[in-house]
């Protein structure tokens, strides 16, 4: 699944249009915890607010495909430092953190038409507040 590749690798890069050239113009991204945010404007607003108050690095990356090439799904490690207070969450200070997490896509024509990403808030709570 080369598209999803290319998308983490962008993410990993810090490359916003790399994502975004991965991704359809009406893509469907199911933040954890919030709302639905259809299309690319949406999702490069929802990524400029969390590169102010995130820094994150994805590892042990696992990419798994459906058959047919419309479905993929990602495993993966968030490794991240909390750099600004993000509204109603603990306040930051620098604090790291790990974290499982995984997405889920659907595609069309080769791009991203749906992200969806999950990890364990209560988790990340508990790291950053130690």
């Amino acid at each position: 699944m080369q598209v999803i590749q290319r998308y983490f690798d962008a993410f990993n890069a810090g490359d916003l249009d790399g994502m975004l050239a991965c991704l359809a113009d009406d893509v469907a991204h199911h933040v954890n915890e919030g709302k639905v945010r259809v299309g690319k404007d949406a999702f490069a607003e929802f990524c400029a607010h969390m590169n102010r108050s995130y820094k994150e690095h994805l590892t042990d990356m696992v990419i798994f495909e459906a058959e047919g090439g419309t479905r993929a799904a990602a495993e993966f490690i968030v490794n991240g430092t909390y750099l600004a207070t993000d509204p109603g969450l603990p306040e930051a200070h620098g604090q790291t953190y790990r974290l499982p997490a995984g997405s889920f896509f659907s595609l069309r024509d080769g791009k991203i038409t749906r992200v969806v990403t999950y990890y364990n808030l209560a988790d990340w709570i508990a790291q950053v507040s130690a």
